[in-house]
Formats: structure tokens, sequence, C-alpha cells
């Protein structure tokens, strides 16, 4: 049994350290590329604003869905602030484009 627990511990730890050198920087001389992420905040959004941050400060471009997949508002974003008072009350997907990587979040909305 002390055996069982040892194999899990170790294969736990490998996978550990397996998923922390993947969300590091990969060099390549002299350029670096980090790994784009995608903030939204306040979630729940109880106003008509909604913040939307990324580590490379790239445009974004935004769509939002809701639970029925149809589109309801598409904006490109320059900022880090998104209008969502068109959106009523309810939960919704969207999707962040940020250079060639796309992102999905989900926002309920009070």
């Amino acid at each position: 049994m002390r055996k069982i627990y040892l194999s899990f511990l170790c294969t736990s730890l490998l996978c550990l350290s397996l998923s922390a050198m993947q969300a590091q920087p990969v060099e390549d001389g002299d350029t670096k590329e980090f790994v784009e992420s995608v903030d939204i905040f306040p979630n729940p959004a109880k106003s008509n604003k909604l913040y939307i941050t990324s580590k490379s400060g790239r445009t974004k471009m935004i769509s939002a869905y809701n639970v029925l997949g149809e589109r309801v508002m598409f904006e490109v974003l320059t900022t880090k602030e998104l209008d969502i008072s068109s959106l009523p009350v309810g939960v919704y997907i969207l999707r962040i484009k940020v250079g060639k990587e796309t992102f999905s979040k989900k926002l309920i909305r009070n």
C-alpha cells in the first residue's frame, strides 16, 4: 500500500513540474515569446462596464454568445473597458481573440 502512495506522489509531482514548464516563456536566442492570457473582471458583472486585460495589451476582438449559441455582441476593443449595457441579465460565453490566439470565458451578467 505504501508503494502505491509513493508512486502516486511521484507521478503527481512529475505532472505538476511538466505543467509548470509549459507556462514559462519560450526563449529563442534574443527573442522571448510569452504565452498570452486574458482576464475579465468583475465577474459576475453588476455594472455596465467589463474590464478585459491581456499580457500583451494588443487589440482584442470580442464576441458574446448567449446560452442558445447566438452571437449577441461583437466589439473590437483597443482599451481595457467594454460596454456591456446592451446585454440583458444572463449567462454568456465571451470569445476573445488576441493576435492568433482565441480564448473562451464565461460571463455572468447580474
